[in-house]
């Protein structure tokens, strides 16, 4: 589940950056446009790798 997270944050990156840079959005070029379906369906996957990647900042491990 880590690895998962971890791509679609990188994928997330790259994107916000070639927007931030270029004004070209990668996701809603390749999938249809930003508000097609499968591109909707990879910005809240994005966005939800994001949240559980939060947990890598408090660490994984459980304090007993």
């Amino acid at each position: 589940m880590d690895k998962i997270a971890l791509v679609l944050v990188i994928i997330g990156a790259i994107n916000w950056g070639l927007i931030g840079l270029l004004r070209f959005d990668l996701v809603a070029n390749l999938f249809g446009g930003q508000t097609s379906m499968l591109s909707r369906i990879i910005y809240s996957l994005v966005g939800l790798a994001g949240l559980y990647s939060i947990t890598f900042l408090m660490g994984n491990k459980v304090k007993e």
